[in-house]
């Protein structure tokens, strides 16, 4: 029996819509300058990961995180947003950004502030985060500092497990300069040939296989490393023996490895994007990390060598790549940590046989007492999404599974499920995203590892990438089919779920069920929808429909009706969103923004955006769902799914969103939104020129509400709850 308070949710694009009545505004009425820049939104965006590094508030090894957090995602921005810019201006195609910058003054820009975010990010590393790190026993040295002792054994380390596989490259006319692989860290070694007097050039690849900080024996109350290039360079006299070494520097080397594949009907995917990806390996530098006390001499040769410019060049304090605090994950501190949370199991899903520690739930009847919304991860990933995917598996009533994957895990007992599902004997459909960006190859791995299974795989649309979350369960119950159906924002991923912050539906709604067996149809077959009934899809539909219900609330605004808009994503970046979203406000709209990452929204523009707010929230885990809510005069309506308010999902990416329909569920989405825009808790304000200012105490210094905390507090709260009334 579903829930009596479900109203009717269609959200069709036919011709009859009412819709015709929207405010309209004249272009003119809105400023020129009205979006911020992409890029350095998102670098304002990896500022607000590195002041969490800078909290002392923040448990120690959480901020130690943080920074190879910034590291990381920097790494990434270079590889793909700076890379994709630099060849559009190679290659003559690049356009003024939607604030009217030229490309070139972007670059510019973005190389500015990228250098001080650089700088900052050293200097939190060894004024704040290093130094604390030692005085609680955890402690980076020198070479110098190690005793006698200590260095006779990383001395056997060195000889035992790193001299044989490091291969110094000499550069001489018989030795041409080697090829320097993206991300690597490597050794400039200049010598002087003992017997010619020459100075000749070597470089050292630090191997990527060995730990980065290797542990220091000895004192067993503290944790102490050397880092690799550190012991490296400490031997160089072994591995260039009767040389004399005259300077030696770290060097890192970034890379465009954006990929451009180029689709048609007739290209075989697979073997295209293979291609592309050994390409990527050489794609052409884009950034130049080095140590502070490189010589020019060194640094010219670099320059020369790898045909980079001095503004692509940074000057850092050693150590370079802040990645390496990712290693310290083993180091067994909790005091040090996050107070360690464990998911619980929704309520709907919780086993009825309270007598059996091992009980499980029967899933499908849950799914069929009403819809089941999930949040993680605080609420569990195993017992609900892993654990639909593996009751369907193994039930003989179950005919078909249907499943998009964009990224997941090749040993994921997802992946195990789709292949126990096919080897019972059911039909299997995976759409598997092959494009997915880095994570292309293990795709591809598993990808082949499911067809060898039985299973259907299919790679999507030519020219689009699939980022919907859906999952479809055929059952036969009674002689009739029933759909069983998942739509959530969050990969099927079981170990990024407990990481990212995400949102699912799970319901047994036929409307719902039809809607996503089309389009699955779709994307598997030649099937062309020109409208769903539950669900917004894009490129065809999403924007339009986000657009229109926006509208609404414009015109219900000036009618004098409630009107509100609520938005939480990833990025916020399309024009056409935010220009709906500027007309709400001017018709007096209340508009709160809840982003993550990128934000070309504007608050700044008198009589514009006067009723906009934006809040960003970041802390342990990764904020990650999408959720639209729209107050629709006093019966609010709320969706849920996979877009981000970019270009690339509205035009080019197969998106979806669901509509909510249980008023309980409603209720609960946006109270989680309002909780994230209140004035009690901690988070990130966008002001004036696109500035972000950090909330996280009042005027007492008392430290405002987490909102992860708290929402952490509220559903343990409701599981206790559920737990008494039992």
């Amino acid at each position: 029996m579903t829930d009596p308070t479900i109203v009717d949710a269609g959200l069709g694009d036919s011709e009859d819509d009412d819709f015709d009545e929207l405010i309209e505004f004249d272009e003119s009425d809105l400023p020129d300058h009205r979006f911020f820049d992409r890029e350095l939104s998102w670098l304002a965006f990896n500022q607000r990961v590195l002041e969490l590094a800078e909290d002392p508030n923040v448990p120690l090894l959480e901020r130690a995180n943080f920074l190879a957090i910034f590291a990381s995602n920097l790494d990434e921005f270079f590889m793909v947003r700076v890379a994709g810019l630099k060849r559009r201006i190679v290659t003559g195609l690049a356009v003024p950004t939607n604030v009217g910058t030229t490309p070139q003054r972007v670059l510019e820009s973005i190389s500015s502030k990228a250098h001080q975010l650089q700088t900052r990010h050293a200097q939190v590393w060894s004024e704040l985060v290093r130094p604390a790190l030692a005085d609680e026993g955890i402690v980076f040295l020198s070479w110098d500092e190690l005793g006698a002792d200590e260095r006779e054994v990383l001395n056997e380390y060195f000889h035992e497990q790193v001299f044989p596989v490091l291969m110094p490259l000499a550069v001489d006319p018989a030795h041409p300069f080697p090829y320097i692989s993206g991300l690597s860290l490597n050794l400039a070694v200049r010598i002087r040939n003992s017997r010619t007097g020459r100075e000749e050039f070597a470089r050292i690849k630090v191997p990527p296989m060995l730990p980065r900080v290797v542990p220091v024996p000895g004192d067993e109350q503290a944790a102490r490393y050397v880092p690799l290039e550190v012991l490296i360079a400490e031997h160089l006299d072994d591995l260039f023996p009767g040389m004399e070494v005259l300077e030696h520097h770290t060097f890192r080397l970034t890379r465009n490895e954006d990929m451009v594949i180029e689709e048609d009907e007739s290209e075989n995917l697979i073997q295209a994007l293979e291609e592309e990806l050994l390409r990527r390996r050489f794609g052409p530098p884009i950034r130049l990390e080095i140590t502070e006390d490189m010589d020019e001499v060194t640094l010219g040769l670099l320059l020369e060598e790898l045909d980079i410019s001095e503004q692509e060049v940074y000057r850092l304090p050693a150590p370079l790549d802040l990645r390496a605090p990712f290693q310290l994950g083993g180091i067994d501190r909790p005091d040090l940590r996050y107070k360690k949370h464990v998911p619980v199991t929704a309520l709907a899903f919780q086993p009825t046989d309270t007598d059996s520690k091992h009980a499980k739930a029967d899933i499908f009847a849950a799914i069929r007492k009403g819809d089941v919304l999930v949040h993680h991860p605080y609420e569990s990933f195993a017992t609900s999404v892993q654990a639909f995917l593996e009751q369907a598996a193994r039930d003989p009533h179950v005919l078909a599974i249907k499943q998009t994957l964009y990224r997941t895990s090749g040993d994921s007992p997802i992946v195990k499920a789709l292949i126990d599902a096919a080897e019972n004997g059911k039909q299997v459909l995976a759409l598997v995203e092959v494009k997915a960006r880095f994570d292309e190859a293990n795709n591809i791995e598993w990808a082949r590892i499911l067809e060898k299974a039985g299973v259907h795989v299919v790679y999507g649309l030519v020219g689009l990438k699939t980022h919907c979350k859906i999952a479809s369960v055929i059952r036969e119950e009674n002689g009739q089919l029933r759909h069983y159906t998942h739509v959530g924002t969050g990969n099927y991923n079981p170990k990024t779920s407990r990481l990212y912050e995400d949102i699912g539906l799970f319901t047994c709604d036929p409307v719902i069920g039809r809607d996503v067996t089309r389009l699955f149809n779709e994307l598997s077959g030649y099937a062309i929808e020109k409208k769903f009934s539950r669900i917004l899809t894009a490129p065809l539909h999403l924007r339009k429909g986000l657009v229109k219900l926006i509208g609404r609330e414009t015109r219900n605004a000036a009618n004098g009706k409630p009107a509100h808009v609520r938005i939480k994503v990833n990025s916020m970046v399309d024009e056409e969103i935010i220009d709906a979203l500027y007309r709400a406000s001017m018709a007096g709209v209340q508009v709160d923004v809840w982003v993550r990452g990128i934000c070309s929204l504007r608050v700044d523009l008198p009589g514009v955006s006067d009723n906009i707010r934006v809040r960003s929230v970041l802390g342990r885990y990764l904020e990650h769902s999408r959720i639209f809510a729209f107050e629709n005069a006093g019966s609010p309506e709320v969706y849920i799914g996979s877009a981000d308010m970019m270009h690339r999902n509205l035009d080019r990416r197969v998106e979806a969103l669901v509509k909510i329909a249980r008023s309980t569920h409603v209720h609960e989405l946006i109270s989680y939104f309002d909780l994230a825009m209140a004035e009690t808790s901690a988070t990130w304000h966008l002001g004036p020129e696109g500035t972000w200012t950090r909330h996280h105490v009042d005027d007492e210094g008392t430290p405002l509400l987490d909102v992860q905390d708290k929402t952490m507090a509220l559903i343990q709260r409701r599981r206790r709850a559920r737990q008494t009334r039992r």
